[in-house]
């Protein structure tokens, strides 16, 4: 579709609502085989489907990352819309050497001056903060906006291993405000047969009133300078807009957890053919845990660490981590001091692992991540309290039939929901990667109106199943990177 409509004018073409409406033809129910022309013009009209595929908009959805327009990407290694699948894996650009890479920052406007970002001053990490909070992730509606807490930040930058130089603010020169912030972090991952190090690349915001100033393309030249200077040339990404081009889809899925406070701030409504009371009752979890799952501790590094790596073998792009790695990805973010409703002070991460009785192996893990978001004007609830799947795995995936493996993901996402619903979240979300398809109509996970795009900066590589089944790659196993 994206194809199709590269440098069509205004009006939506007639053969794209033909082709689309085909599509809903063959694979809806009696009223899609009734569904006409207008109908699916006006659908496409209200998805700003010609904002979507200039760049300038995302497919509806809360919380909608950003990553800039198609006249600064096209200029970028990275595949172009409607250059059709590669014949090979590989770079775009070739490496070069550190003296080869441009060894002075870009040329900022006058009023602005580079600023690397020290997260470990408090003051620093206050002011990325400040800034993300009131000018990061909105939805279209500016209803929410991610808040990502000072001790969020502080766990998600600094990897073991990671770059002061990588996280890069833009000041005013007259009075050093902080206006602009865009952060790296390395990251090994494995696209198919391929394994390299790449720059995870996130939080690119600009201060609302500065947007037209074109900070946003100099943010991302400039750490892409800084990431070349330590000879890595790949990055992953991910945006709620469409740019050139997306290596996978996913979908947002939401689990309702806090069902009332939902429909309260309008996250989620009431449909005519039920009532607040019956929703309530429906998305009501029970008290007791399933499967005798326990907090991560210190001495499960290593098991979770083996399970996690035989277990991401299943899909298509996913992260290396050694044992360093894993520690801080689950634990470090527990947070200190006693458990109060379910949750630390500063608590950030929440990891559970199952062990054999016998063995003491370690058969399964989940983890789960606290990122909050503003509900804008809203007096009476502030703050939406989301927790967000992250990675987990079983041995039940290769030692039990597909079925069975199926049930016991059930079973042990379950127990993941009760968890998080003990420790006070509203609403539990999760994408349609991994294998997370398996488990999200059965636990009444509802689809989301967002989506958020994988891109792949200077690799080549065929799209990879997200949202949806790609040949032979069920829908889910192409996506083994979750992106904070």
């Amino acid at each position: 579709m994206l194809s199709a409509l590269k440098g069509s004018k205004e009006e939506i073409p007639d053969e794209l609502v033909s082709q689309v409406l085909g599509e809903v033809r063959a694979r809806g129910d009696e009223e899609a085989q009734n569904a006409n022309a207008a109908e699916i013009r006006q659908a496409l009209e209200t998805m700003k489907i010609m904002d979507v595929v200039r760049g300038k908009a995302g497919l509806g959805g809360h919380n909608l990352k950003d990553m800039g327009e198609h006249k600064f990407w096209s200029t970028q290694p990275v595949p172009q819309l409607g250059e059709g699948p590669p014949i090979d894996d590989g770079y775009i650009e070739p490496p070069v050497p550190r003296d080869q890479v441009q060894q002075e920052g870009y040329t900022l406007p006058k009023d602005f001056e580079w600023s690397t970002i020290d997260i470990n001053d408090p003051n620093q990490l206050k002011e990325v903060y400040d800034l993300l909070s009131l000018h990061y992730v909105e939805d279209h509606d500016a209803s929410f906006r991610f808040q990502y807490t000072a001790d969020f930040l502080r766990w998600a930058l600094a990897p073991p291993g990671y770059f002061k130089e990588w996280h890069v603010g833009v000041r005013v020169k007259s009075n050093k405000k902080l206006v602009g912030f865009i952060a790296g972090v390395p990251l090994t991952i494995r696209v198919r047969k391929n394994v390299f190090v790449s720059c995870e690349i996130n939080y690119l915001c600009v201060h609302k009133k500065l947007r037209s100033k074109r900070l946003a393309p100099m943010l991302i030249k400039e750490v892409t300078r800084r990431v070349h200077l330590e000879g890595i040339f790949q990055a992953i990404y991910t945006a709620g807009t469409v740019v050139p081009t997306p290596v996978s889809v996913c979908r947002y899925n939401h689990r309702p957890l806090n069902t009332s406070k939902l429909v309260s701030i309008r996250f989620s409504f009431v449909p005519r053919t039920t009532t607040l009371a019956r929703m309530i009752r429906t998305n009501k979890l029970p008290d007791a845990l399933t499967l005798p799952i326990r907090e991560m501790e210190e001495r499960d590094v290593e098991g979770v660490a083996n399970l996690f790596a035989q277990y991401m073998t299943r899909f298509d792009m996913i992260p290396h981590f050694n044992l360093d790695e894993v520690k801080h990805q689950f634990l470090s973010g527990r947070g200190t001091g006693d458990v109060v409703h379910g949750r630390r002070e500063g608590q950030v991460t929440w990891t559970y692992v199952a062990e054999d009785p016998e063995t003491h192996k370690i058969t399964d893990f989940f983890s789960f991540y606290s990122l909050p978001s503003t509900v804008i004007g809203n007096t009476e609830y502030p703050v939406l309290e989301a927790a967000y799947l992250y990675y987990y795995a079983s041995s039940a995936s290769w030692e039990k039939s597909k079925e069975e493996y199926k049930q016991h993901l059930k079973v042990l996402m379950g127990d993941a929901l009760i968890v998080a619903d003990k420790a006070r979240f509203d609403v539990f979300n999760a994408l349609t990667l991994m294998d997370n398809v398996e488990f999200l109509s059965d636990l009444k996970f509802g689809k989301g109106d967002g989506y958020l795009n994988f891109y792949l900066y200077n690799w080549r590589t065929a799209a990879l199943a997200g949202m949806e089944a790609i040949g032979d790659r069920e829908a889910g196993r192409g996506v083994g990177v979750v992106m904070l």
